[in-house]
């Protein structure tokens, strides 16, 4: 299997995008407004959500707890800037969660 060589820059960039994605994340809860709506749970889907990296098994627990709270995500519209909605399904379908319905 062949490695690819990741350089400084696309890792500053990934970097970057994770500590946005996590500031964003801190204010999303005050929108949610449920108490048991937490995106700090989702930091370790970071790395999965914005590379093509498999999520972990504490990315996938985290997810399947937070999953009643996943319409209230992707309403945020301070999410949308920074989460693609495909990818993120894609992650949470590779860990077998089912992504609700949201009106």
């Amino acid at each position: 299997m062949m490695k690819k060589k990741v350089s400084a820059s696309s890792m500053n960039v990934c970097a970057i995008v994770v500590v946005v994605v996590t500031l964003v994340l801190m204010n999303v809860s005050n929108v949610v407004g449920a108490e048991k709506c937490s995106p700090w749970e989702l930091k370790p889907c970071m790395w999965a959500i914005t590379t093509s990296s498999p999520p972990s098994t504490t990315c996938c627990q985290n997810l399947k707890d937070q999953r009643p709270c996943f319409c209230g995500y992707l309403r945020d519209p301070r999410m949308k800037d920074y989460v693609d909605p495909a990818r993120a399904s894609e992650v949470a379908t590779s860990c077998g969660i089912p992504i609700p319905v949201c009106y």
